[in-house]
């Protein structure tokens, strides 16, 4: 007896079944209207049953023939054909339905995004400037993005990363600003990258990254729409993933880090005023513990005489050596900046606050530590703050406890040798291919300098 062969969109149909047997959200439906019969499939959790109700099942049942409804489906703009049954069931699990009519499959996106709206920046708060960040969905945070940079230059290009997840990503350049040898470099990057899954910005950038051990970051994570913008404008590439409402934007110097967006929306004197207080509360943060610990234990002679002994007479009672009084300060102080950030926001700031307050106070009276040694501590954790990019901010809280090391083994001398050993690292730093402590950003007139192809 024949057997007749099964079809391409046959077998693909049998193999969604197979595959989806043990789901509940998965539909498979025949639509039947007299002599015409056409197949649906989909994932109702992830896609929109309305939008898949009014473009796909209603027109079914209105039409009279299966050729003029397929007309109608080849017409719609989120309709696609394929006869590949692993961008089928891809594109079924990213919210496409999928439709066989005529033995032909076609592939209708009909996602549905939970969090379409933007919310609110809370990582990055301006006084003055735009109060919403990207979205989660790259979609909408694109539209973001268009509507402010109004130029046909844009170039949005959309890949996928991840081999269990396939996370959609888009990356963004502007044409005429960005380097195209570090455009092609990123996206070879991004054609190799073999992880099974990619769920953040900081994910992506420890893959690109390529000395994974480095202690500052050379891309910059930002969910701002204006200051994506302003790379865009200074030839930078970014870097959108789905599902995040934080871009990744390549390449980063340093001084992109201490930069805010109010310096934008500022006057001229004042943003330069907020700058330098910037950099003040940088290098308090980094030198002020071990600074301390030089005063204290190895020059005292570097202060005024009456000031030498004002800190000798409120240590009279602490036990043990100055480097060890900042330990027993410093490290309490980075748990309750850990503490507040894995809190519950409803209680986080109130129990940081009253055990920050009863923790200095308890150890003062106990003589545990000075007077002074608080007032440092107080001093540190407030200058660590004002670095308006976290990652930064994180690295120097590292650097911190370097240079403390290296002044109690050596006092000044290891103070000296420890900044000498940073500014050398920093200066060894490139961020694809640029000096990391290039002191301008790139200009427009600037970008692609760096291009070994261009004369």
């Amino acid at each position: 007896m024949y057997i007749p062969k099964k079809t391409t969109a046959e077998l693909t149909l049998a193999w969604l079944k197979e595959k989806f047997s043990a789901s509940v959200d998965v539909v498979f439906r025949e639509l039947v209207d007299q002599d015409k019969k056409v197949t649906l499939a989909y994932i109702k959790s992830i896609c929109d049953s309305k939008s898949v109700s009014d473009y796909v099942i209603k027109p079914f049942y209105e039409m009279n023939t299966v050729e003029a409804y397929e007309q109608y489906i080849h017409s719609q703009p989120n309709a696609t054909v394929t006869d590949n049954k692993d961008k089928t069931l891809k594109d079924m699990l990213k919210g496409s339905a999928v439709l066989i009519i005529n033995e032909k499959i076609y592939l209708l996106d009909f996602k549905n995004i939970v969090e379409k709206t933007p919310a609110d920046a809370k990582v990055e708060t301006t006084l003055q400037g735009p109060d919403k960040s990207i979205s989660p969905d790259i979609y909408s945070s694109m539209n973001m993005i268009r509507h402010r940079y109004h130029k046909a230059s844009l170039i949005i290009e959309t890949t996928e990363v991840g081999e269990d997840t396939h996370t959609s990503i888009a990356l963004l350049y502007d044409n005429e600003y960005a380097d195209p040898k570090m455009v092609q470099d990123i996206k070879q990057k991004l054609k190799d990258l073999k992880v099974p899954a990619i769920q953040a910005a900081g994910e992506l950038n420890i893959h690109l990254t390529k000395k994974r051990r480095s202690l500052f970051p050379t891309s910059m994570i930002t969910e701002r729409p204006d200051r994506i913008v302003l790379n865009l404008t200074q030839g930078k590439i970014v870097i959108l993933i789905n599902g995040t409402p934080f871009a990744l934007v390549i390449p980063a110097i340093f001084f992109d880090f201490m930069t805010s967006m109010d310096d934008l929306y500022q006057p001229y004197f004042v943003t330069h005023f907020l700058k330098i207080l910037r950099y003040i509360g940088l290098f308090a943060s980094t030198m002020l513990p071990a600074m301390y610990v030089v005063i204290a234990s190895y020059n005292p002679e570097i202060l005024r005489v009456e000031l030498a002994l004002s800190i000798a007479a409120s240590r009279a009672a602490v036990p043990y050596p100055s480097y060890l009084e900042v330990l027993f300060m410093m490290i309490p102080m980075e748990l309750l900046v850990e503490a507040s950030l894995r809190l519950p926001k409803t209680i986080g700031g109130a129990a940081t606050t009253v055990g920050g307050l009863i923790l200095g106070q308890a150890a003062a009276e106990a003589g545990l530590v000075s007077t002074l040694m608080i007032i440092l501590v107080a001093a540190v954790a407030i200058s660590n703050f004002v670095i308006p990019i976290n990652m930064m901010g994180f690295s120097f809280r590292v650097i911190r406890y370097f240079l403390l090391f290296l002044t109690t083994l050596f006092g000044s001398i290891g103070l000296i040798i420890g900044s000498i050993l940073l500014i050398a690292y920093l200066v060894h730093i490139d961020s694809m291919g640029m000096p990391f402590l290039k002191l301008f950003p790139t200009s427009k007139q600037a970008v692609g300098a760096l291009s070994e192809d261009k004369p």
